[in-house]
């Protein structure tokens, strides 16, 4: 008994360092063919051969981590806003509550925005598109008319920015689709 309990205690003792080790998520054990083996799972490390890339790289993560919530919460906020319009009879109801939501979102969130970089407003926009499957453009057309959204599309490419702007997550935003990912997966 004495020899079976310091087995126990010496493999205990092992494995606790594997467990503690920097940079590891969690440890799981797997039995094959009758051997116990540990499964250590290790977050990502980047590696980048220029130190600006390294920054780019920063930069994007501060900004999603920033962002993200926003993008989720404007999709809620779509699915539902679809679903009372389906249920508004006439257009006149609809065009008011469609002013009411966007004075809401409009108080909510311009002290948000106002205090974004233009990376975290150019992120926004993508994410809005992945999570909505609409760009900020036909999100405006649909909800506010094609004047406006017009309007806000010139502006918008005044400042560097664009409205139209599609999220490609296999090409250009590829580094950004990673980063969403193990956002979502808590490993930033």
């Amino acid at each position: 008994m004495k020899k079976q309990l310091f087995i126990l205690l010496a493999v205990l003792s092992c494995a606790a360092p594997l467990a503690a080790q920097p940079g590891a998520v969690y440890q799981e054990w797997e039995i094959i063919n009758g051997d116990t083996l540990p499964n250590i799972h290790v977050k990502p490390v980047w590696v980048f051969s220029r130190g600006a890339d390294l920054r780019r790289f920063r930069k994007l993560v501060a900004a999603v981590k920033r962002v993200y919530p926003v993008a989720k919460i404007a999709r809620a906020r779509m699915a539902e806003m679809e679903a009372e319009l389906q249920r508004l009879p006439t257009q006149r109801a609809q065009k008011e509550y469609i002013r009411g939501i966007y004075r809401q979102i409009k108080e909510e969130y311009t002290p948000v925005v106002k205090h974004m970089t233009r990376t975290q407003g150019k992120v926004l926009l993508k994410l809005i598109d992945r999570e909505t499957d609409y760009t900020a453009y036909e999100v405006l057309r649909e909800f506010r008319g094609g004047f406006i959204a017009g309007f806000w599309q010139t502006v918008s490419r005044v400042f560097g920015q664009d409205l139209k702007s599609e999220y490609d997550a296999e090409g250009n935003d590829r580094m950004l689709e990673l980063i969403v990912r193990y956002y979502e997966a808590g490993l930033l």
